[in-house]
């Protein structure tokens, strides 16, 4: 147990912060089976025979509201339709739950709802149900959203963190760290030679095309907040195995590398949000990264490490990283916060 006696915003991170809370109070209050697998949406029997429903939900309190390459209303549609296609669902309804605080402008509000509705048409997903609430000027940030999503689950399919097994092989659809480096130079004013945009997207076709070509894919998992590191470790933790993980094959622009070097930010513990992490067997693994390239999304493809027995699973399954200088460090799992706010 831990010694957290109030909440702070590492809580919110997607790191270990995060996991300690969920598991000593989320869990602890109102666990239940499904909640227990920890991913990133609920199966769940649907109204027919055999049909299965896959269900999640996901709030987004981002600032600044808009940035390149996206706003808060683009977040909200990709982060729960992504979620929702990481079981394997085809994602078909959201709804949409609205916080604003008074005085928010009502321009920019119509900007989101039409960034917002881009997005479903892009995903092929329905916005049918919703909530506003007001709050008092000064008792929020100007817009928090909350969306909640239901797709239906192919046939055949039980996709899960806890299907890693050791000589599968990791993939990644593009490069890292694009997300929430923009923030941060949009919050702080930082410029760059490189234009530099979010990487907001919803990734539902590019994963039923991974699915088709490679049909005994073990899971998905998008690495938002916490970045790739958490997202690695928690699926080592959920399948007691460890990964290893090709420095030098992971794609990341030179221009957000650079960003994170200046600012002291670990590359790999950077937000994503348009970027989805996926772990198949590795005879078809070529099959898998080759549908990821043909789609829009996943020109940057690639194949980055391997999933191993684990060395020493009674004290934590590792994610291990090695380095282009030829060693190994362990990748551990973002502590506290380093990038608040960015989803």
């Amino acid at each position: 147990m831990s010694n957290d006696t109030q909440v702070m915003l590492g809580h919110g991170s997607g790191g270990s912060m995060m996991k300690r809370i969920i598991d000593e109070v989320f869990l602890n209050a109102y666990g239940s089976t499904e909640f227990d697998r920890g991913d990133d949406a609920a199966v769940l029997p649907g109204t027919e025979k055999d049909q299965r429903l896959a269900f999640s939900s996901d709030s987004f309190v981002v600032t600044p509201h808009f940035f390149p390459g996206g706003d808060i209303g683009r977040l909200a549609v990709c982060g729960t339709v992504n979620d929702v296609a990481t079981t394997g669902a085809i994602p078909k309804y959201l709804s949409c739950a609205m916080i604003l605080e008074e005085g928010f402008p009502m321009e920019d509000l119509k900007r989101v709802c039409q960034s917002m509705a881009e997005a479903a048409k892009e995903a092929g997903v329905q916005i049918v149900t919703g909530d506003t609430k007001v709050v008092n000027r000064g008792h929020g940030d100007g817009i928090y959203i909350n969306t909640s999503g239901v797709g239906i689950v192919r046939e055949g399919l039980d996709l899960s963190g806890a299907n890693c097994k050791p000589g599968d092989k990791v993939l990644v659809s593009g490069t890292l760290g694009d997300h929430g480096i923009t923030i941060m130079s949009c919050r702080e004013g930082l410029n760059f030679k490189t234009d530099i945009q979010s990487d907001a997207a919803p990734l539902n076709h590019l994963i039923a095309s991974v699915i088709e070509a490679a049909p005994n894919t073990r899971c998905f998992r998008d690495p938002t907040r916490g970045g790739i590191a958490s997202t690695l470790n928690e699926l080592a933790a959920q399948s007691d195995v460890d990964i290893t993980i090709e420095e030098q094959a992971v794609p990341v622009k030179d221009a957000v590398l650079g960003a994170c070097e200046m600012l002291g930010y670990d590359v790999f513990q950077v937000a994503n949000e348009g970027k989805m992490v996926c772990v198949v067997p590795p005879e078809e693994a070529d099959s898998a990264l080759a549908a990821m390239r043909n789609d829009r999304y996943g020109k940057d493809a690639a194949i980055i490490g391997e999933v191993i027995e684990a060395k020493n699973a009674d004290s934590g399954c590792k994610v291990y990283l090695k380095t282009a200088f030829g060693s190994t460090r362990i990748l551990d799992m973002l502590v506290g916060e380093q990038l608040p706010r960015i989803c």
